[in-house]
């Protein structure tokens, strides 16, 4: 029961973080969207023009709205999954004409077109929204659009698809999101608010106050979409590194920020458990080792440094001194008569500098041999 009610009140916790944006914060968004605005309007009108231009389609309705979930899709999806969701559009389109010319509309008629699509993306081996794509095309097709005048609907239809998908690909590559600039905003995004922090958990330990590490065990929790928005954007800046052109000469600085994106995760975590076990200790009344509020306060610096070093494009030699200071004066400051919860500190203080400097390049040998850590 009483692990129940603190889920509970952990949303209930993170719901009050949530805050509303300020309009200058909407303004910041829509510029940030404007390439992929770009590509909707010019994807959508490219597909349009090609359909009735080049292949002389009268009414090419998914030319371009493939094009739309293409372009939309590959925010944050690999090019795997836009190309299955072009391949679940077309099946839909394809299972839907067809069973449509033989059998008409109706109730039952668009029961049998979800069925054979879903089935049919199914042995394709389609997941996700590329799976749901297939069922609502068969459906728009069996309750909205009337067949096409000339030639074969099912045809037209499944070539209107491909067209829009193939340009909505292009569009991606032609124009694209500047990937470093997207994963930097989001690294130094979750990398100030851990560096906040560790800074709350630092002043907890100088006041004594568990208030304080407990508002930062909170902030912590709500990092987590943060997080998880991070990942979805090194796939997508990965990908365009890699299709288009125009961002060719970045790989390899694109290449650096996604290899630090497993271990900032892990750092945050560890953050979370630190803030939880300072918590704890301040709690039930227990005073900190002399020194450990600097060593918290040392990470809050190398974060904050690490995260300048990495716009520098790799930097790191001052970010991985006070990391091993920090984790080293932590376990100097336990000493012999330490308790559980302060042991619990040390370590993870040790295992938050170890992450870090493990995303500043460092291997599991280089850690161990200046941590002196067992992973």
């Amino acid at each position: 029961m009483s692990a129940w009610m603190t889920r509970l009140t952990d949303r209930a916790d993170d719901r009050q973080l949530v805050r509303p944006m300020a309009m200058s914060e909407r303004w910041g968004i829509l510029r940030g969207r404007a390439p992929m605005i770009v590509r909707l309007a010019l994807g959508t009108s490219l597909a349009w023009l090609v359909a009735t231009e080049l292949i002389g389609h009268v009414q090419p309705f998914f030319a371009p709205v493939a094009a739309a979930l293409t372009i939309a899709a590959g925010l944050g999806q690999r090019r795997s999954v836009v190309v299955e969701l072009v391949v679940g559009v077309s099946v839909g389109i394809l299972a839907g004409e067809v069973l449509i010319t033989w059998m008409g509309r109706g109730a039952w008629q668009i029961a049998v077109v979800v069925a054979l699509a879903v089935s049919v993306a199914s042995l394709l081996g389609l997941k996700g929204m590329a799976l749901m794509q297939s069922a609502t095309s068969a459906i728009l097709i069996a309750a909205v659009l009337p067949a096409a005048a000339t030639g074969n609907p099912a045809v037209a239809r499944f070539l209107d698809a491909l067209v829009g998908g193939v340009i909505g690909l292009a569009m991606t590559a032609i124009v694209p999101t500047n990937p470093l600039r997207d994963l930097d905003r989001e690294i130094q995004s979750v990398l100030g608010g851990l560096a906040s922090i560790l800074d709350q958990v630092a002043e907890s330990m100088r006041l004594r106050d568990a208030g304080v590490a407990w508002t930062a065990l909170q902030e912590t929790r709500a990092l987590q979409p943060t997080l998880e928005g991070l990942a979805s954007t090194s796939a997508s800046a990965t990908e365009v590194s890699r299709i288009s052109p125009l961002r060719w000469s970045q790989r390899e600085h694109v290449r650096l920020y996604t290899s630090t994106v497993h271990d900032i995760d892990n750092a945050v975590r560890d953050a979370r458990v630190l803030a939880r076990r300072v918590t704890s200790m301040l709690r039930h009344g227990e005073d900190p080792p002399d020194g450990m509020d600097d060593a918290v306060a040392a990470l809050a610096d190398a974060v904050r440094i690490f995260g300048g070093d990495l716009q520098e494009y790799e930097r790191f030699d001052e970010a991985k001194d006070k990391l091993v200071a920090a984790a080293r004066s932590a376990t100097e400051a336990l000493s012999g008569s330490g308790t559980l919860n302060a042991s619990a500190v040390v370590a993870q203080i040790r295992s938050l500098a170890a992450d870090l400097l493990f995303a500043s390049g460092w291997s599991a040998a280089d850690v161990d041999s200046w941590l002196q850590l067992d992973d």
